[in-house]
């Protein structure tokens, strides 16, 4: 597939996509969020991706929403509905990363502002570079916090933290983000490329539905009971239990070998 705003490859179970408007900070337009649907329903009816990796090109990951893109115009003096550009853009955005049916892993090699944050928290896991940086720049047009960073934030850094970087829309360097759990991982930029590539391999090679039936269960405990939760582990367990990944897990174990995982 050709595309103008994203790039797709895909190697050894890696799915690597990267935005790519490094002259406009990766900022997302109408055309990018179209290419992204066709990238994203690509990786999830390929059996040969184990994992996606996100990131951008050039100095940013995301600088967020362009304003001067055509869904941000006044229509006949009218302002736009950036509403409906939530709705019809970001929200299936989110949603498709939510959904996939392999790990997703961020890696934030720049600025991730806006939108271009609360995407990047979308993803299974984030690694950013140490001179990376994270910012909910909303206030600072009049607006506040979308594409799911009001549900990001308050859930892995508290709402005292959650409310400051939303309502004073300070950036945040991607060392203290790791600090106080709001990504997996920073590391030294020079380490950044390998880090994620070796992430990313560890990841291709586990067992695919063990790793997203996780992320499901995660989900599900925010507005679950503790017995509600404990009868969905059952049911994901039961399932897991009767997967070729589990048969081969166990094998390997008594074996005392590496487990060669098939995703399945």
């Amino acid at each position: 597939m050709t595309f103008k705003t994203i790039a797709l490859d895909i190697e050894a179970g890696v799915a690597r996509l990267t935005l790519n408007r490094p002259d406009k900070l990766n900022s997302f337009t109408t055309e990018m969020h179209a290419e992204l649907r066709t990238a994203l329903n690509s990786i999830q009816n390929d059996p040969s991706v184990r994992v996606l990796v996100l990131t951008g090109a050039g100095r940013a990951f995301s600088a967020g929403q362009d304003l001067g893109d055509e869904c941000m115009q006044a229509q006949e003096g009218r302002m736009p509905d950036i509403g409906n550009v939530i709705e019809q853009f970001y929200k299936p955005l989110v949603m498709q990363l939510a959904n996939l049916r392999v790990p997703t892993l961020a890696a934030v090699n720049g600025i991730a502002a806006g939108a271009g944050m609360s995407v990047a928290l979308a993803c299974d896991l984030v690694i950013a570079t140490r001179s990376a940086s994270f910012l909910q720049a909303f206030t600072r047009i009049g607006l506040m916090p979308d594409t799911g960073s009001t549900w990001f934030l308050p859930q892995r850094v508290g709402m005292a933290r959650a409310m400051g970087l939303a309502m004073l829309a300070d950036k945040l360097p991607a060392e203290t983000a790791a600090e106080w759990g709001l990504i997996w991982q920073c590391v030294d930029d020079a380490a950044f490329a390998s880090t994620v590539a070796t992430t990313a391999e560890r990841l291709a090679k586990a067992p695919t539905k063990a790793l997203v039936r996780t992320r499901q269960s995660m989900q599900a405990s925010l507005s679950h009971s503790l017995e509600q939760q404990l009868s969905l582990e059952a049911s994901y367990i039961r399932e897991l239990g009767w997967s070729p990944d589990y048969a081969e897990g166990v094998s390997a174990f008594a074996a005392k070998r590496e487990p060669q995982f098939g995703g399945k």
